[in-house]
């Protein structure tokens, strides 16, 4: 099932855990390592399950690969509102938030879509 071309989700999803492993970083150089490392496997796993979706072995495959991706996005912002909220944590930008909420509502249409075909 596996489609070579040019791929929004993929892209996303991989500048997007760039994006996390670099604030996951500044978490750790606060000694913030539990939830460094929340951020960092949530974050990153967004894009690994829509890799893995990528070479699903049936339509139901890739769905319950995409709705995985969906639950870490929806992890994911959870841990950078806490972040956010805190006083005691560094703060993400603005653009991660921005970049995570343009994700899950790709992911949530590429659901909603893939069960209806």
């Amino acid at each position: 099932m596996r489609n070579d071309k040019e791929n929004i989700i993929v892209n996303k999803t991989f500048d997007f855990a760039l994006n996390i492993i670099e604030f996951s970083e500044k978490l750790y150089k606060v000694n913030k390592f539990p939830l460094a490392n929340q951020i960092f496997k949530s974050g990153t796993s967004i894009g690994a399950n829509v890799r893995e979706a990528q070479n699903a072995e049936s339509r139901a495959d890739f769905i319950h690969k995409v709705k995985i991706a969906a639950k870490e996005a929806d992890e994911t912002e959870y841990w950078l509102s806490l972040c956010l909220q805190s006083e005691y944590l560094c703060s993400p930008d603005e653009k991660l938030f921005k970049d995570l909420r343009e994700i899950i509502l790709i992911l949530s249409k590429i659901i909603s879509t893939s069960k209806f075909k």
